[in-house]
């Protein structure tokens, strides 16, 4: 029952946000959105006693690995390519430790995992915006295209 909860939770969320996006011209992702607001609305129904940490700290642990992931995904056109990996290794970490301090009520782990993964992110990001490259058509309507599959 829990996992029907969560998600009708994300597509209800997801599909409000769809709808607000072509209204408002919002340049977020729904889904992601969906995700994130789901496990934070859990999160504070078992922080409360609303909802049963027995049956909820799974799913939400899984959204919030989700949200970290999504997140890095977002990220890594802004770090340098030379250190890619080791900027995605850090922020995964710290983001899961962070994740963890969240869910078990550990400011510390949470606040370091947050920091470590924010201070990586400006120490790596590329200096400067590069120039923009010429484009084929072709490339410019597939990135049309892709900008309308969320």
């Amino acid at each position: 029952m829990e996992l029907i909860i969560v998600i009708i939770s994300i597509l209800i969320i997801t599909f409000a946000v769809w709808i607000l996006r072509k209204y408002l011209s919002l340049k977020i992702c729904p889904i992601c959105v969906g995700v994130a607001l789901t496990w934070i609305w859990l999160l504070v129904g078992m922080k409360l006693n609303l909802l049963s940490t027995v049956n909820y700290q799974l799913p939400v642990a899984i959204l919030m690995g989700g949200t970290v992931v999504g997140l890095m995904s977002k990220l890594e056109q802004f770090v340098n390519q030379k250190f890619i990996l080791i900027w995605k290794t850090i922020f995964v970490a710290s983001g899961f430790s962070a994740v963890y301090g969240l869910i078990n009520t550990d400011w510390t782990m949470f606040a370091v995992g947050a920091i470590l993964a924010v201070v990586v992110t400006f120490v790596l990001k590329t200096r400067g915006v590069e120039p923009e490259k010429q484009e084929s058509e072709q490339v410019k309507k597939l990135k049309e295209k892709m900008k309308n599959c969320c």
